[in-house]
């Protein structure tokens, strides 16, 4: 659990698919409401993961508006959010050396997570439309389940709400249209890890336990 944290730049080194397989079926242990496993994976690989990347950077480019199936974020956000937000995020520009005012630069950031940052394997997530809040919680056991496993292999990880924001494009990429449609949670890219990426070694500080734990006797 402390070596996971997001990564942002990955080696070209296929993922082999059966290591996918053994993660995605072991990480098939986590709970959800009696046993309902309401998650279901689209795995791509190869030149699926290029196809997909060019139709979200296309959008992207083409400055089309992003509308998730769902709401993330309760808005406005609490002020404690934004503040940790606002840290983690130029904290990464100054990694990065992109100045807060640079737009130019911040939107080859953005950008960046529809190149799924140079990874080989790509996960999109997804549920029943309508789903609840309950169906998410067991959503979020299944994928931590998996980024734990990938890390016991080698391998790491960033999960992606951003590319949540084009639902349709998703949609119609996988074939969940119709009577197969689903909504579209969240992707997440995978593969190896650049060790030599500067961008790899951002780790964005936790709070301490009493800021998040209470105790009771």
């Amino acid at each position: 659990m402390a070596q996971r944290h997001c990564k942002r730049q990955f080696l070209a080194q296929a993922v082999p698919k059966q290591t996918l397989a053994k993660i995605l079926q072991v990480a098939a242990q986590a709970p959800s409401s009696k046993n309902t496993q309401p998650w279901q994976v689209s795995v791509l690989l190869g030149s699926a993961v290029a196809d997909l990347s060019q139709r979200l950077c296309q959008a992207f480019d083409a400055g089309l508006p992003q509308q998730a199936d769902y709401v993330y974020q309760t808005q406005p956000w609490p002020p404690e959010f934004l503040e940790r937000a606002r840290a983690c995020g130029y904290g990464l520009f100054d990694l990065k050396g992109i100045e807060r005012h640079d737009r130019e630069a911040r939107k080859a950031h953005d950008r960046e997570n529809f190149t799924f940052f140079g990874a080989p394997a790509y996960l999109v997530f997804h549920l029943p439309i309508d789903s609840e809040r309950g169906s998410f919680l067991d959503l979020g056991f299944f994928m931590q389940n998996i980024m734990l496993a990938l890390v016991s292999q080698g391998l790491a990880s960033c999960p992606q709400f951003s590319v949540a924001g084009y639902p349709e494009l998703i949609r119609e990429f996988l074939g969940l249209t119709g009577e197969r449609s689903r909504w579209i949670i969240s992707g997440m890219a995978v593969g190896y890890p650049d060790p030599e990426a500067q961008v790899n070694s951002y780790i964005p500080e936790r709070l301490p336990l009493e800021k998040y734990v209470t105790w009771y006797e």
